[in-house]
């Protein structure tokens, strides 16, 4: 075989992808579709995954809250129906959380931070791991962290927290699965172009007092190449972590970022 044909993930992989029908979950999940892979997404979003399933008529999906473990088992349930067993888990699947001083912080949105962001991840691993050992020779699993995985992130202190945990998980994952060949990663995004960046970037604006587009032009001069990434950036790590090429990529935390310097 060609050593760059290694960098293409092998035709009819099954992967699952969490809170993808929008977003960075939403670019992995085409971006799975263009080369061959049968797909499994769910969202919490109803109208958002109608969308998005009437455009891929090969895309499998279903409605669900990711921080109920009952219905992660329902996912993992359906996932095993539709696509016969599991090659990837793209625990995708996040929010925001609140922005403001650590004082001020509601403990309600401090909890749903951590219930979306790091318990949901571990309600599909747990469901999803033996599904893996059970039906697939070329297993993966990609955790979604973030640059705020890395770095310290004044006022966002519940995101960042939980990404963090996360590339704990991740690396933890990898040294007990590793033995039944199964490889762990995690993905840090950066500050990523659309929708979601400009809602905090805005509120991280009011949180200091200042315009938005002041608080965008702070926000890229910390970024090295002085530029966010696209969705697609994301979607071609995972692409890359999910192939042959990375067969011996595991246990790692790769940024995908233009380098941030400093949140």
């Amino acid at each position: 075989m060609n050593t760059f044909e290694l960098l293409k993930p092998q035709p009819g992989l099954r992967v699952l992808v969490t809170g993808a029908a929008s977003g960075i979950g939403a670019g992995i999940a085409e971006a799975f579709l263009q080369v061959g892979a049968q797909v499994f997404i769910c969202d919490v979003d109803a109208a958002a995954l109608d969308r998005f399933t009437a455009k891929h008529a090969s895309l499998h999906g279903c409605v669900a809250d990711v921080g109920d473990p009952h219905q992660v088992d329902a996912v993992i349930e359906r996932t095993r129906e539709a696509l016969g067993g599991l090659d990837v888990l793209v625990n995708n699947a996040g929010i925001s959380g609140p922005t403001g001083p650590v004082e001020d912080l509601d403990p309600a949105q401090w909890e749903r931070t951590v219930t979306t962001n790091l318990n949901s991840q571990f309600y599909f691993l747990r469901r999803a791991v033996p599904l893996l050992k059970e039906t697939s020779e070329r297993a993966s699993v990609i955790a979604m962290s973030s640059v705020a995985g890395r770095l310290g992130y004044a006022f966002r202190t519940p995101y960042a927290a939980t990404k963090w945990a996360l590339v704990g998980l991740a690396k933890s994952l990898a040294i007990e699965l590793g033995p039944s060949n199964i490889r762990v990663n995690a993905i840090l995004p950066g500050v990523v172009q659309g929708e979601r960046m400009d809602r905090v970037i805005a509120a991280r604006a009011q949180a200091l007092g200042i315009a938005f587009e002041a608080m965008k032009e702070e926000y890229l001069k910390k970024i090295s190449l002085r530029r966010m990434v696209s969705v697609e950036d994301i979607a071609a790590m995972a692409l890359f972590l999910a192939s042959p090429a990375a067969g011996n990529v595991t246990g790692q935390a790769i940024s995908v970022d233009g380098n941030v310097e400093y949140l």
